[in-house]
């Protein structure tokens, strides 16, 4: 008797793209008033200030080249525990449901049991997840803040807080980078507010004073909120951040984390004391107005906890790596004393001088981010590395070697961090910081 085979499964039907109609209709000319807004700005930034190049147009990375532009700090992005996970979620789930995350109220949700979870690890009551550190900003501040409120904010705190005090509609009272004598005076002219920082600014790499500003907080009866985008994950002995290992969860009324960085995840998360999260969810127009997360999202945000919390080394080896280039970037005459994390800020001054630094150092095989207006002030851009656990010793010493050999190349001695660096002043830079 011959065995009988299943005929082969048929092909899948080949997906036709979709394609535009021929031909495509014009689009609308552009108002006078919108149209000048772009004229002005190809003319003042991308012909004058940036010599008819965009400032973020550089050389695409080589096999091989050093590419310290990720906030993957410790090295999981592709990890396979994660990405397993992730592809197990879409294999299962798909993507879920299609609605505000407002609607998930029920306990025994996965969101809201991951929620738990991550706000259990930090050391808070409760936690809410939601699209992005931009909206966990922007939606606490607008929650928390009002017309007469008066709003202190660290002057490199994340544009994203500084965006949440204008949606507000509440009064921003600026505030000299890490200076709480500075706070404390402007809280004691203006009264009783909320206080933004940041626990690790991200474009020095600087630890915020954040025991003197919760002090502060206390006695004058303010509201202390944190952003731990660059300090969860790599800081703590698990990983809980900067505020939970300082000992300071039951005086750090708020901790708000962009997931983008250390777990590689595009999601945000808010801490807050238990009971406030109804009314958050409630109140945060970004958390009513966007849709939830979704299943493989959340699927990698919980495998990427337990992988940040179980290989502790990946923290060690990135304090081991940043102990490293600092200390000899700094006995290279590198003006990057005001920070001392992974996030290493090479303040350089006009944004062409930065152009040109950022491309020497690219055409050495190092690459780093630029910062500009509006990211800094005007004629205080900067070029950012960013370490990370996975480098080897081979790669660091190169990267160190590189950054020797290029100095008379780069006009280390005109950056205006270097002269700042060298009066013996502090290089604050008055500007918002981003991601």
């Amino acid at each position: 008797m011959l065995d009988v085979i299943d005929p082969a499964p048929a092909a899948p039907e080949a997906i036709v793209p979709l394609r535009p109609a021929t031909p495509r209709p014009a689009a609308p000319a552009l108002p006078e008033l919108l149209r000048e807004r772009v004229e002005h700005f190809r003319r003042e930034r991308v012909q004058l200030a940036w010599g008819g190049k965009h400032i973020m147009l550089g050389s695409v990375p080589r096999a091989g080249d050093l590419v310290l532009q990720s906030n993957d700090y410790l090295a999981i992005t592709r990890h396979p525990e994660i990405v397993r996970a992730q592809c197990a979620a879409l294999e299962n789930e798909g993507n879920g449901m299609m609605m505000s995350g407002i609607f998930l109220q029920h306990a025994e949700d996965p969101m809201r049991r991951l929620e738990q979870e991550l706000a259990g690890a930090m050391g808070a009551e409760e936690g809410m997840l939601c699209q992005s550190g931009y909206n966990a900003n922007v939606g606490l501040v607008q929650s928390i803040a009002g017309e007469r409120t008066p709003v202190y904010v660290d002057m490199l705190a994340h544009a994203s807080l500084w965006e949440g005090v204008k949606s507000a509609g509440a009064r921003a009272v600026a505030i000299l980078h890490n200076d709480p004598e500075h706070l404390e005076r402007q809280v004691l002219r203006n009264g009783p507010g909320v206080i933004l920082v940041d626990a690790v600014y991200s474009t020095t790499g600087a630890l915020c004073p954040l025991a003197a500003y919760a002090d502060i907080a206390a006695r004058h009866d303010c509201v202390l909120v944190v952003d731990e985008s660059h300090s969860l994950g790599t800081h703590g002995s698990h990983g809980e951040g900067l505020v939970a290992s300082l000992g300071l969860g039951d005086r750090v009324h708020f901790r708000t984390v962009s997931l983008a960085k250390t777990y590689c995840a595009r999601a945000g998360l808010i801490t807050c004391p238990a009971g406030f999260r109804e009314y958050l969810a409630s109140e945060s127009l970004p958390a009513i107005f966007s849709s939830t997360l979704l299943p493989h999202e959340l699927a990698g945000i919980g495998a990427a906890h337990r992988v940040i919390q179980a290989e502790g080394w990946r923290r060690n080896r990135l304090r081991q790596v940043t102990q490293r280039v600092r200390t000899a970037l700094t006995a290279l005459g590198y003006p990057i004393a005001n920070g001392t994390e992974q996030i290493v800020g090479l303040e350089i001054g006009p944004e062409r001088l930065t152009m040109h630094v950022r491309d020497v150092f690219e055409a050495h095989g190092v690459f780093g981010s630029i910062f500009c207006a509006p990211a800094t002030a005007k004629n205080r851009s900067l070029l950012r590395l960013t370490l990370n656990a996975g480098l080897n010793d081979a790669e660091v010493e190169r990267l160190i070697e590189t950054l020797a050999s290029i100095r008379n190349e780069i006009d280390l001695v005109d950056w205006s961090g270097t002269r700042r660096q060298r009066r013996g002043g502090a290089a604050t830079l008055d500007h918002v910081a981003v991601a």
